[in-house]
């Protein structure tokens, strides 16, 4: 074999290993589109719900989120006043009467306030006619919510009840009426001044409260007379229940209600400083988006309302003016 032939048959060999390797390319390129495809039509499927419309999957998370409890404002409970879907973005516009209750039992002889005693049958009877007309309770915080992020609440029409000064018939009768119509409260506990032997509620109470979905809010220390006092005192009474509060049942405590009703633009401005989203008054009407926060007016319902009478003071209320810049009683 002369050099001429070794060397064609060197270059025979390298155009075969060139031919190889070529077609090595073009088969490890093909399996590497498929597997390209492979992975897209799985990230397809896991993302339509494995073949649910994109409606069927939302309605599974907001089934989902109904079943759990969430923090704070627009929380979902298991009662009916839960958040039904994800927030618009879009600020609420809905105005909504605010109910003041204090003790839910019948007075005893010589009661210095008998109109602040609903007895719990009557107390169930409202409740009913609520319900009847529509209304279904819930929390000032799920409220401020709606209002500041539209987070929509359950069906109905909004209303909150709120139970001053943390009577122990609040617990004891109120709270199973209102766990019979999957509602929630809110209670304005006081933190001294009312022992359990006058008819106060006990710690443990309290946490059964917050555990059933009420909202724990507060009225000061010792329900003093806010604009009778000193920098030092007002600050105490306002500042001082908020934080003994968090730090007993945390929660967040967002929002005070003025003892009697009572309150000035010194009063606000402690509020204020204290962190409070907003506070209460005795002031009747209906609060709404464009309320100043730290006066909204609230109903105060009496012994011997019937259902009917109820409901029409609410109608009433709506058109009335807002809260004056102070009030002292």
């Amino acid at each position: 074999m002369n050099l001429g032939e070794v060397q064609a048959r060197r270059l025979a060999r390298a155009r075969e290993r060139e031919l190889r390797l070529r077609r090595r390319r073009r088969v490890a390129g093909l399996a590497a589109v498929a597997l390209v495809a492979i992975v897209v039509v799985a990230v397809a499927v896991a993302s339509s719900g494995g073949g649910s419309s994109p409606a069927k999957v939302a309605g599974a998370s907001r089934h989902t989120r109904g079943h759990h409890h969430h923090g704070a404002a627009g929380r979902a409970t298991h009662s009916g006043s839960t958040v039904t879907g994800t927030p618009t973005g879009k600020p609420g516009t809905t105005p909504v009467p605010i109910l003041m209750y204090h003790v839910i039992a019948p007075p005893p002889p010589g009661a210095p306030f008998p109109g602040l005693y609903v007895p719990a049958a009557e107390f169930a009877a409202q409740m009913q006619a609520l319900k009847n007309a529509g209304w279904h309770a819930v929390t000032l915080d799920q409220l401020e919510a709606l209002w500041a992020k539209g987070v929509p609440l359950g069906p109905g029409k909004p209303i909150v009840l709120t139970f001053d000064n943390g009577y122990h018939s609040q617990y004891a009768n109120a709270l199973p009426v209102l766990q019979g119509l999957h509602w929630v409260a809110d209670e304005n506990i006081q933190l001294t001044g009312l022992p359990p032997s006058q008819g106060g509620l006990t710690t443990a109470e309290v946490k059964g409260l917050v555990a059933a979905g009420w909202e724990l809010d507060t009225q000061g220390i010792s329900h003093a007379d806010l604009v009778a006092l000193t920098p030092s005192e007002l600050q105490a009474q306002v500042a001082g229940a908020r934080t003994t509060i968090q730090r007993e049942y945390g929660v967040p405590v967002n929002w005070f209600c003025y003892p009697s009703g009572h309150y000035n633009a010194t009063v606000i401005a402690e509020v204020k400083a204290a962190g409070y989203k907003g506070s209460t008054t005795v002031i009747p009407g209906w609060a709404s988006p464009s309320s100043d926060p730290y006066r909204l007016p609230r109903l105060r319902v009496l012994g011997g309302t019937s259902p009917s009478a109820l409901l029409a003071q609410i109608a009433q209320a709506q058109s009335a003016a807002p809260p004056p810049a102070s009030y002292g009683g």
